[in-house]
């Protein structure tokens, strides 16, 4: 149950006065540089902004719950993926066997209270911190590629999350934004890392050359860097990551190292993607298929329309240049942006869910 209009208007009368809003102002800037944690606080919408999206319901645990433990979801917030954001919560919980067992680390490049408002208005009960990413880590390392929405700095967040989240959750299942899960996120959690720093969906009858240019592929040392391995294809926007591992093997350094390779020679084209692939391709643990069926944004440059593939679905990932709110809008949705759609809480999305 939502909490009363007389217990709102208190809370948001304290949460409005002056002093508060300073102190809160002051203690975000103080820990900017570390990350800020902003889990249970009610932000009062200003008069001039409205929450753009309807509340969800209220999820409770079923009654297995009591002995499970606590779920650690990464994503990043950015108020222009801000619709697909709301819809991958809404489908997280909605299909969680223990959705009050589920907390949300959400990374984003600036402070944005509206965004937040807007958070806290849909999904009241939603147990979430909030870190701010210092753009300047990657600032002097992103190369353009494909797409601008891959040179975003926010987009390389992914690689710094195990040194932004608290040191105490030693696990994190990271997500991409543009997804909804349509199965309890807890069989993904719990997989057997089985001693590997990640793992995820691995895709090994596709061509690995192309994810690298002739420039990587021609040069005797470089060429040499999947040796003793063997490289296949993974996708970033899902991952199971093993953070104290993460963090023993330095791998943020070594792939802030690749980026500086990338800066001088161009050896791909793909945003965050090619560094995980450097340093990891070949040494995760493979997880099933079901967990990401990727592509359905359609490719980086027109986002055409993609079928879904064959077997069973645990996860539907827009990955690529098309979005399904964007197609939807416009009306002209691919037939898998339909499956989106009893996700979107937009307010002005009249696709589901209507008041």
């Amino acid at each position: 149950m939502a909490s009363s209009p007389t217990t709102r208007h208190r809370l948001a009368g304290l949460l409005s006065s002056p002093f508060f809003l300073f102190f809160l102002l002051f203690h975000y800037h103080i820990a900017a540089a570390e990350g800020i944690r902003l889990a249970g606080i009610i932000w009062k919408p200003t008069p001039d902004v409205a929450n753009n999206f309807r509340e969800a319901p209220a999820f409770r645990n079923g009654d297995s719950c009591s002995d499970e433990e606590r779920i650690h979801i990464a994503m990043t917030l950015d108020s222009n993926y801000l619709r697909g954001t709301m819809a991958a919560v809404l489908s997280i919980l909605q299909h969680s066997t223990c959705p009050e067992k589920v907390e949300f680390h959400f990374l984003s490049a600036r402070f944005e209270p509206d965004v937040l408002s807007n958070i806290k208005a849909t999904f009241p009960y939603l147990k979430f911190n909030v870190y701010r990413f210092d753009s300047n880590k990657v600032r002097g390392k992103i190369s353009k590629s494909i797409r601008q929405a891959l040179d975003q700095p926010l987009n390389y967040a992914r690689i710094y999350l195990p040194d932004i989240i608290p040191s105490d959750v030693k696990r994190v299942l990271y997500l991409d934004s543009d997804l909804v899960v349509v199965d309890d996120v807890a069989k993904l959690w719990k997989v057997d890392l089985r001693g590997k720093v990640l793992a995820a969906p691995e895709y090994c009858h596709a061509n690995f050359t192309p994810y690298f240019t002739n420039v990587f592929w021609s040069d005797p040392e470089l060429s040499r860097t999947f040796e003793g391995r063997k490289p296949c294809y993974f996708n970033t926007g899902v991952m199971v990551v093993d953070v104290e591992r993460w963090r023993q093997g330095g791998y943020t350094k070594k792939m802030e190292e690749w980026m500086k390779v990338q800066k001088h020679k161009m050896i791909y084209h793909l945003g965050s993607l090619p560094p995980f692939l450097l340093v990891l391709a070949g040494d995760i643990t493979a997880v099933d298929h079901r967990w990401n069926q990727h592509g359905l944004g359609g490719d980086n440059l027109e986002g055409k329309c993609r079928s879904l593939h064959p077997g069973p679905i645990s996860l539907l990932h827009w990955s690529g240049k098309g979005k399904p709110w964007l197609r939807l809008d416009s009306r002209k949705p691919c037939t898998v942006d339909h499956l989106w759609a009893p996700y979107d809480l937009y307010r002005s999305s009249a696709h589901y869910f209507e008041e």
